[in-house]
């Protein structure tokens, strides 16, 4: 079955190879290991450490949710040693990996342990928001686990486990890689824990259903929007915002560097408060090419405790 589907694959090739991007160089070495988006392919990329070749197949500036495959990702999906996705979050990497019989595959969301959406837990009805949630393959469980180090430390296991596998060799490399980002994520899961502890307020709002993970932290998360960052939140929906930044004495409406940023600067403009960046970190951008997701994380740490007046 493998043999056909590279055979399928080369075929693929040489009638449509303008289509193709991210090759491996020719005479490269070592795996050929597929990630669906950003985080994945920081994790895939440490744990490796420079014995495979590994593919995102959602391009820097491109939106995950709204991934659509050419032949030439499908075909590299196919052909991988690795592939590593989250089931439910992106239906095009779903049917690639539906048609990779044999490949093995880290299913993120599965290993990571997905929970249900929940932005607030206050008790009050000016903290609910059912509107701004939008159905998913997901159901309602949140997708955005990387926003939590340890869940994400769970998938850095999983992926090493695969790649010790389809490479025994340097099971022991893998390994090591693993537990070196294994420790980094924890030590970046107390920097969280400490750094929000003892702050003046504690309800972020942001501009879409991205960070609800940051709950374990103490946080409320209000979203302006749902999953999409292209939802379009109603007029109730920015009414009960409205309230709830001068109830709650909020300083700051959090946008996105990837999607545009006209809501959250209307909703802060109408409330007199300003606008920072908290980065989801689906993806990196032209202005964050020089970053990783520990640099991202942190600089998030840092805007959330200036905006919520933590302790210096």
């Amino acid at each position: 079955m493998r043999l056909l589907l590279a055979t399928t694959a080369l075929l693929l090739a040489t009638t449509g190879c303008a289509a193709f991007t991210n090759q491996a160089p020719a005479g490269s070495k070592g795996l050929d290991v597929v990630t669906a988006f950003y985080p994945l392919e920081f994790v895939a990329d440490q744990v490796a450490g420079g014995r495979a070749h590994v593919v995102d197949l959602t391009k820097p500036g491109s939106e995950p949710h709204d991934l659509e495959l050419s032949v030439a990702q499908t075909a590299e999906v196919v052909t991988a040693d690795v592939v590593v996705y989250e089931k439910g979050l992106q239906a095009a990497v779903d049917a690639a990996v539906g048609q990779a019989s044999g490949v093995p595959a880290v299913d993120a969301g599965a290993v990571a342990g997905l929970e249900p959406i929940s932005h607030d837990g206050h008790d009050d009805g000016d903290h609910d928001s059912p509107g701004s949630v939008e159905p998913s393959d997901l159901g309602d469980l949140d997708p955005h686990f990387w926003q939590d180090p340890l869940k994400l430390a769970e998938v850095v296991d999983a992926v090493a486990d695969a790649l010790a596998k389809a490479d025994p060799d340097h099971a022991d490399d893998f390994r090591a890689n693993a537990a070196r980002l294994d420790g980094e994520l924890a030590g970046l899961d107390h920097d969280y824990a400490t750094g929000l502890r003892g702050c003046d307020r504690n309800t972020v709002v942001v501009s879409h259903e991205a960070f609800g993970y940051l709950g374990r932290y103490g946080l409320y998360i209000e979203p302006i929007t749902g999953l999409s960052p292209d939802a379009e939140p109603t007029p109730a929906d920015l009414a009960r915002l409205q309230r709830l930044i001068d109830a709650d004495g909020i300083t700051t409406v959090f946008g996105e560097r990837r999607v545009s940023p006209e809501l959250a600067e209307g909703l802060a403009d109408d409330m007199g408060v300003r606008t920072a960046i908290l980065d989801p970190i689906e993806g990196l951008s032209s202005e964050t090419s020089d970053d990783d997701y520990l640099s991202l994380m942190r600089e998030n740490l840092a805007a959330l405790q200036e905006a919520n007046g933590c302790p210096s």
